[in-house]
């Protein structure tokens, strides 16, 4: 009694390719040369290649990853590590990712690890046992070593072999501060980011030379260090709040990010201020929420979505040809996007463009 085949693969599992084979009649060879798409597969007729896809979706067929892998020398997935993909940054950043990605028929897999050491030295082991092509970081440092493709997207990683894509944040800094300069302001506030954010130290050093170039005081006590890496406006709010408590002593703000910018200006609202009557407020980003705030929130954007774009087309053609000579570093421009959360410093408190010539610097 011969041995009845299978009407659809729900009973048994999915097929393989050998019983895909026999039951279309056809050779291995043809079915993965149709179902990969590849260039030879033109010279199959049209009509059989119809009867491959069909049977494929009847019967459930799915290729062998690794064998497939192995064949190709190429999985064609890469890794993703960031701290979290909370709404923001990381949300604005994916989406330049992922369109590049999927342009280019790749899969990738993300790992947040939440900026646990632990997880940071755990998750690229465990994606390279998946066998990725090559590893994306975003606003990670590289705490492994590895002989994959890797691009850093605002991780400031000094390896070698690594690709940097960067914000200019020298003029970052230039534009915000220039910006409420000319509104007249000359005390100042400054947000500085958690120390464990790899953006942190550098915006914060280009803060201070364009600070010292225009003749800005950074004091000390109109200075906030954010002691945690946070999503929700409490991570600005706070600071703010307590800001506040102490002194009213200046007419701007310029915050780390969007996120602590929201937090902030809900603190000044809660003082009895206004935003940007009495305290004019900058964040930084352009989160997509930025423009729909109440006022709308003037900021340094960052072409996120370019950065997320620029790192996997990079990463893309290093896997393509790992002998492809690539800059240490790209550098990305910011803009500034003024709004309503900005405007000229009450006159009360404005004051000429020259300062005292002794002053106080935090560093």
């Amino acid at each position: 009694m011969s041995k009845k085949k299978p009407e659809s693969g729900t009973a048994q599992g999915p097929i393989n390719l050998r019983q895909l084979s026999e039951l279309l009649r056809l050779s291995q060879t043809t079915i993965s040369l149709v179902l990969n798409d590849s260039p030879a597969a033109k010279s199959i007729p049209e009509h059989t290649r119809a009867r491959v896809f069909e049977a494929a979706r009847k019967f459930q067929y799915r290729p062998n990853y690794f064998a497939r892998s192995l064949r190709r020398s190429k999985s064609m997935a890469v890794g993703v590590l960031a701290p979290d993909l909370s709404e923001g940054y990381f949300t604005l950043v994916m989406q330049g990712v992922e369109e590049t990605l999927l342009r280019s028929h790749y899969f990738y897999f993300t790992a947040s690890h939440y900026w646990q050491p632990e997880l940071m030295q755990e998750y690229p082991r465990l994606l390279a046992e998946r066998a990725v092509d090559g590893y994306l970081l975003l606003n990670t440092p590289a705490a492994f070593s590895s002989p994959l493709p890797t691009v850093a997207i605002s991780a400031h990683h000094d390896a070698a072999g690594v690709t940097n894509v960067v914000l200019d944040h020298r003029r970052a800094a230039e534009l915000a501060l220039r910006h409420l300069y000319e509104h007249g302001h000359r005390h100042i506030a400054f947000m500085k980011g958690p120390e464990i954010i790899p953006d942190t130290e550098f915006r914060w050093k280009a803060i201070l030379q364009v600070a010292e170039e225009l003749d800005i005081e950074v004091l000390p006590e109109l200075s906030i260090q954010l002691s945690a890496d946070s999503w929700s406006p409490e991570i600005g709010y706070q600071p703010m709040k307590a800001l506040l408590e102490r002194t009213h002593a200046f007419t701007a703000i310029f915050c780390f990010n969007d996120i602590s910018a929201i937090g902030a200006i809900r603190a000044i609202h809660d003082a009895g201020l206004s935003v940007p009557g009495d305290i004019s407020v900058i964040g930084f980003d352009d989160i997509i929420s930025a423009a729909y705030q109440k006022p709308s929130l003037t900021t340094v954007r960052q072409p996120l979505r370019e950065m997320g774009s620029e790192g996997a087309q990079i990463l893309l053609d290093l896997i393509a040809d790992p002998k492809r000579q690539q800059p240490s570093e790209v550098l990305m421009q910011p803009e500034l996007i003024v709004r309503e959360s900005t405007g000229a410093a009450p006159a009360h408190l404005a004051t000429s463009s020259t300062m005292k010539p002794t002053r106080r610097r935090t560093r």
